[in-house]
């Protein structure tokens, strides 16, 4: 397997969008084909709000479960949805032989912002839906967490019971919501320490090219975007070349950081796009193998 070449072995994942269009899809795979040699843990795959990209993430997951040796999770969630029609999801999963689901309770249709309601015949938390996969079959679960609280959270102590039902529900793995401030990444693990909270908690790690872009994803979801990280692309708007080198940069000091201080184990938003990641993965000391892994 790819590891460090000194100290202890890191792992990584990835997680791709699925495509709109062909066009889309073959930029994916030109992604995934450069990123699978790294041997990732697992690779997965979003799934869009209320559902609505259901099926082209089946088919991505089914495609790298056929052409590849890399373990798919596809996203599932519960929002806008029976019970009834989201075990036919998972079951369907279970055919194609996929056993890794990152479970989720979803984006309302009209988009982030908007407010959620959950389905009258649907599941009414991600626990419970947690629950239900662990029940179908030998599933690995992941879940997400949040190092700067939920937004719709009330507080720290509201969004660690939440994480810590869809523990004891049965996840098995909780991966975090991006963060550019790693300090926010050590007080949630104090925090997860305090309340017991065991499971491998995976930081979740944007390599940043697109600043408006990003800024726009950290305004949806409450992360901070500190001054220094800002002031790095002040002037940049124009510059396509020099913000690749300062992204580089910016994300290989902060998974350094990480792996000093004792992590072990990443997860890449890719956005469809394998050069930063590729670099970054390089910095962490992982090089790739020439196998058969993304055939």
């Amino acid at each position: 397997m790819a590891v460090q070449q000194s100290g202890s072995p890191l792992a990584v994942s990835f997680e791709f969008f699925p495509p709109k269009t062909d066009e889309m899809e073959a930029n994916l795979w030109k992604a995934f084909q450069r990123l699978a040699p790294f041997e990732p843990t697992f690779v997965s795959v979003t799934y869009g709000a209320g559902g609505s990209t259901r099926d082209r993430t089946h088919h991505i997951v089914k495609r790298i479960r056929r052409e590849s040796t890399v373990n798919p999770a596809a996203h599932l969630t519960c929002v806008d949805a029976s019970r009834m029609a989201v075990e036919e999801v998972i079951r369907s999963y279970q055919e194609i032989g996929v056993r890794h689901i990152v479970a989720l309770r979803g984006d309302p249709a009209d988009g982030v912002g908007s407010a959620y309601v959950p389905h009258p015949q649907g599941f009414q938390s991600t626990a419970e839906l947690v629950a239900a996969i662990r029940r179908a079959g030998d599933f690995e679960v992941s879940v997400s967490a949040y190092p700067e609280k939920h937004p719709e959270s009330r507080d720290f102590d509201a969004d660690i019971d939440v994480l810590k039902a869809k523990v004891d529900a049965g996840a098995t793995r909780a991966i975090t919501q991006f963060f550019f401030d790693n300090a926010h990444f050590y007080r949630f693990r104090d925090r997860l320490q305090k309340r017991g909270i065991d499971i491998p908690v995976v930081p979740g790690i944007l390599p940043v090219t697109n600043f408006a872009q990003a800024a726009r994803f950290a305004g949806q979801c409450g992360t901070e975007i500190p001054d220094w990280f800002a002031a790095h692309f002040d002037g940049l708007e124009d510059d396509p070349d020099t913000r690749r080198l300062v992204a580089a940069s910016i994300v290989a000091d902060q998974v350094l950081d990480l792996e000093a201080n004792g992590v072990a184990n990443f997860h890449f938003y890719t956005l469809n796009r394998a050069e930063l990641v590729y670099a970054t993965c390089h910095m962490l000391g992982l090089r790739a193998m020439t196998t058969d892994a993304a055939a």
